[in-house]
């Protein structure tokens, strides 16, 4: 039975809550552990089969507890962000991950991180440059680990519909959009298909074309 420990779940019904979603969805059989800071929003997800226990990612003994519960075959996923991207919870995440064993992790930063970084316009860099640098810190903490990782730069984030017509693009400059549930089945689908392969990809749909 595959186990997910999945942080970064909120109410605002983002990546993390879609991928715990959709993994539930697809794949009722498997084990989801999730952290959250809301009480009563952990009822709900209790309610749909997720396992939902309340506290901060920067807790790190409460951090080790949920490796240790999840066990060392689960997959660690993380979709933290916010305007200061997390790097101190991003840290503690994996650091816990290495001391329980677990030996594998995917981590949703945005385009922009790391090697695309000169990608970004000035005004991009101006808006969101803080916290796009703290997820590159958390990118470079997980490519040192002992982790096996893949790492998943999605576009702009929107809500909407799935068209399952996302790409996964590697070492290449490319711009766009993507809605939250086709970037939680992209995750979903290398965990099935076992496509953690120590590499970063850039993600965007193609087909989608949001204007302002």
């Amino acid at each position: 039975m595959q186990t997910l420990l999945i942080f970064g779940v909120s109410p605002k019904q983002g990546t993390g809550y879609q991928i715990a979603h959709l993994a539930k969805q697809y794949h009722p059989q498997w084990r989801c552990i999730v952290l959250v800071r809301d009480a009563n929003f952990a009822k709900q997800l209790v309610n749909q089969g997720i396992e939902a226990h309340v506290g901060d990612a920067t807790d790190c003994e409460l951090v080790k507890k949920l490796c240790e519960l999840a066990g060392c075959e689960a997959t660690i996923i993380s979709t933290l962000g916010g305007e200061t991207g997390n790097y101190s919870a991003q840290r503690v995440i994996i650091d816990c991950a290495e001391q329980t064993g677990i030996k594998q992790m995917i981590l949703v930063t945005s385009l922009g991180c790391g090697d695309t970084w000169a990608t970004l316009s000035e005004r991009a860099k101006r808006a969101f440059g803080r916290a796009v640098r703290e997820k590159s810190l958390a990118e470079v903490w997980l490519q040192t680990s002992k982790l096996n990782f893949l790492i998943l730069r999605p576009g702009g984030l929107r809500d909407g519909e799935m068209t399952q017509k996302a790409e996964c693009y590697y070492q290449q400059e490319v711009h766009g959009f993507i809605y939250r549930t086709d970037l939680a089945k992209i995750v979903i689908d290398k965990i099935v298909n076992q496509q953690i392969d120590d590499h970063a990809y850039s993600v965007v749909d193609p087909s989608l074309k949001i204007t302002y």
